[in-house]
């Protein structure tokens, strides 16, 4: 989960100013968490109000992303989202924005097992982004991490991505140059995917998707997600990135160290 954090801090200065490089401070003074990591959270506390028994996780994940959304009111979330946010009577949107990708990254830490991994994933995303490219975009981001945890190569998990996902035969020098920004799943799940099996190591993911453009933060939230799971995260990263969360997103995540 923290590596979807770090993706999402590092990117939140570059979404709407793209850098085609590697060649940046990976923190600054002007970074800052998105609502990328605001529903991250949304979820992970969704999963354990659950308390193991997952048969109202959509009732729950309903309940704390309009929670969350409620005390972060300010981020920079979707028009459609936002609205959501403030209905009574909540209905998904048929969205098949990125959204429900950045905010996965939890789910593989709680499930038994791969089937798991897709069920969860489906119960989270449902409350909002019920399209079916939605719906896959957060599976397959689910499912690489999943896969990544369980020790599978670089190859296994593409060949997974591709045999039930997404093509992900992409050319890294085209994406520097081409690359443009887009808010779908279907546009943004695959480049974030190609860019963590590109990558050498944690940093090198965060900067590989960085380099291509795009939805900086949403991007590198899904590869530092999947990052994470493969690499592990270096301490020093991790303590400089949680000096940007208040302190009760820190007293959350302290949980999550402790679910995990």
């Amino acid at each position: 989960m923290l590596g979807a954090i770090i993706g999402d801090i590092v990117g939140s200065i570059y979404e709407f100013s793209n850098i085609r490089t590697k060649d940046f401070n990976l923190f600054s003074t002007r970074c800052f968490f998105t609502d990328d990591t605001v529903m991250t959270f949304a979820i992970f506390k969704a999963l354990l109000d659950c308390k193991g028994k997952y048969r109202k996780l959509e009732k729950f994940a309903t309940k704390e992303m309009q929670s969350f959304g409620k005390k972060y009111p300010n981020e920079s979330y979707g028009n459609r989202f936002k609205m959501w946010l403030g209905e009574k009577k909540t209905m998904p949107y048929n969205s098949f924005g990125n959204g429900s990708a950045m905010r996965i990254s939890p789910i593989p830490y709680f499930a038994q097992n791969i089937d798991e991994v897709k069920e969860l994933s489906r119960l989270v995303t449902i409350p909002t982004h019920n399209h079916p490219e939605g719906i896959k975009g957060a599976e397959a981001t689910a499912v690489a991490i999943w896969l990544a945890l369980q020790k599978k190569t670089k190859q296994e998990i593409k060949e997974h991505i591709e045999q039930n996902y997404y093509n992900l035969s992409f050319d890294y020098d085209n994406l520097k140059e081409n690359y443009r920004f887009n808010e779908t799943c279907q546009n943004t799940v695959p480049q974030a995917i190609y860019c963590f099996l590109l990558s050498e190591n944690f940093e090198d993911a965060i900067r590989t998707g960085i380099s291509i453009g795009g939805d900086s933060d949403t991007l590198c939230a899904i590869t530092g997600a999947i990052a994470e799971a493969f690499y592990g995260i270096p301490q020093n990263i991790q303590n400089n990135a949680l000096y940007y969360l208040d302190n009760d997103l820190l007293k959350l995540y302290k949980k999550f160290n402790k679910t995990n």
